[in-house]
């Protein structure tokens, strides 16, 4: 009985000093933050007079991956910059803000490179859909407010080029 004794207070004292060895291995994963990295140009075009109304830096997104992340986990986004979306068809596209830290105005683009409709200021972390509400192969992504600071209308175009 009291070589059980011994085995069972051995046992504990086994137990307790691996459970005390899990916690030392835990270890903190730190994450870098996204930044924004230039990969083009875009200039946006009144419809009516052919003037420049804006020029933006933008960082291209294309891939499924690229698409379905956009400015997701960003602390913030310069007000030169913008999220340039490429599609490879012409379809209703519809975005969301999960896990995007900023608010944003989404400038959607039809395939002749116009304006085709937009929404402003969608909220950080709001998971409702916000759709092109016409068939689009772009979107432009900008800080918010940045539509009507600038007056950007459907029918305004724009043109970009890859760096």
């Amino acid at each position: 009985m009291k070589t059980l004794k011994i085995y069972g207070i051995s046992l504990i004292l086994a137990l307790v000093t691996l459970n005390g060895c899990k916690d030392d291995q835990k270890k903190v994963v730190k994450t870098e933050p996204v930044t924004f990295t230039k990969e083009g140009e875009l200039t946006i075009f009144r419809q009516q007079s052919d003037s420049v109304i804006i020029k933006y830096n933008i960082e291209i997104a294309e891939s499924d991956y690229e698409t379905q992340t956009g400015l997701m986990y960003r602390e913030s986004l310069e007000m030169d910059q913008g999220m340039f979306f490429i599609f490879p068809d012409v379809l209703y596209h519809s975005f969301y803000m999960k896990n995007t830290k900023i608010p944003l105005d989404l400038i959607f683009i039809d395939e002749e490179l116009k304006i085709a409709s937009y929404k402003e200021n969608a909220q950080p972390l709001d998971e409702t859909g916000l759709s092109s509400e016409v068939p689009v192969q772009y979107v432009l992504e900008l800080n918010a407010g940045q539509r009507k600071q600038y007056a950007l209308e459907v029918g305004d175009r724009i043109e970009y080029i890859r760096m």
